[in-house]
Parts: structure tokens; C-alpha cells; sequence
């Protein structure tokens, strides 16, 4: 009777920890790194910055022509 609340207590311990770490993969988001967001495109980074007014519409279409080739 001892062995087998032994195997379980090991049972319990390996399920345990392979809960901990599939959770904690999910809140890192797994092999990418980030929690469920989806990286940006340059385009999309630099339609941001010109709505910011970081860029100028000169410097916008230039740097989108070099993205566009």
C-alpha cells in the first residue's frame, strides 16, 4: 500500500509540473514570445508613424516604394 501512494504522489508531481509548464508557455506565448499578438508589417509600422507625424508624406512614399520592391 506504501509503493502505491508513492507512484501516486510521483503521478501527481509529473502532472503537476507539466500543467505549470504548458501554462506558463501559453502566457509567453508560446515559441514566439508573445502572448497571442501577431508582429506588425513594415507597412503597418509605417502607416503608424506617418498618422503619428513622425514621417512626412515625402519620406512615407519613398520608404513604401523601397518596401513595395
Amino acid at each position: 500500500m506504501n509503493t502505491s501512494m508513492g507512484f501516486g504522489m510521483w503521478i501527481f508531481w509529473i502532472v503537476l509540473i507539466v500543467i505549470v509548464v504548458f501554462l506558463a508557455k501559453m502566457m509567453m506565448g508560446g515559441p514566439s514570445g508573445q502572448p497571442g499578438v501577431n508582429p506588425e508589417s513594415p507597412l503597418n509600422i509605417l502607416q503608424k508613424r506617418y498618422a503619428s507625424g513622425e514621417i512626412d508624406k515625402d519620406e512615407f512614399e519613398s520608404m513604401k516604394k523601397e518596401l513595395e520592391k
